[in-house]
């Protein structure tokens, strides 16, 4: 019985030891942020960083001035679509099938929905056309996008939809429309919320 006093006594006194050296390391830290006479600048943190990807000037406005918008085109797998669209008769069995049979068109699908040449330009594949026959380059797709969602373009220009690439300062650049909505089906899917709340009733 005595070792077992003797064993958990000395135990005891480790665990103590432990502690107080904790105690003490932390304590250190503290004082040594205490003691340091070195404050925090604020200035030397940078307000704005330098956008890598490639932007174009958006060709509208807003009340700030003019702005800049994500390149389009690169992050398009099959484009210069001309490659492909010359005008000769496609040859291959299940051409259409094996280019764009990934393509889940499920736009406007409130009535009859669209079809690729309610979007694309008939005639010079590199555009996009609006609903006046205006070409649109891929680029600047918010203006095809905005001619039926006018709504959240106009929250778009003003920064209440979408979002900057890079923090809030410095030169604006913002996200194009199909960054984030994929333009032939850009509902986003329904999802459980990450988060869960407890009603408040």
């Amino acid at each position: 019985m005595t070792k077992l006093y003797t064993i958990c006594f000395l135990l005891l006194i480790m665990a103590f030891g432990f502690l107080t050296d904790a105690a003490a390391s932390e304590s250190s830290f503290v004082d040594e942020i205490k003691n340091t006479n070195e404050r925090f600048d604020t200035r030397a943190v940078p307000l704005a960083r330098q956008v890598t990807e490639e932007s174009v000037l958006a060709m509208e406005e807003y009340q700030g001035g003019s702005f800049r918008v994500l390149a389009r085109k690169k992050s398009i797998e099959r484009y210069r679509c001309s490659r492909c669209h010359t005008g000769k008769p496609v040859t291959a069995a299940q051409g259409l099938e094996l280019t764009h049979g990934n393509i889940a068109l499920a736009h406007g699908t409130e009535g009859p929905g669209l079809t690729c040449i309610d979007c694309h330009h008939a005639q010079e594949r590199d555009y996009l056309e609006d609903k006046k026959g205006r070409k649109i380059d891929f680029d600047h797709s918010y203006q095809l996008c905005g001619q039926c969602h006018f709504r959240q373009k106009r929250d778009w220009l003003g920064g209440a939809h979408g979002k900057r690439v890079s923090n809030w300062a410095g030169e604006r650049v913002v996200y194009n429309c199909t960054s984030c909505h994929n333009p032939h089906s850009p509902r986003f899917a329904k999802r459980f919320p990450a988060t869960y709340s407890v009603p408040l009733d």
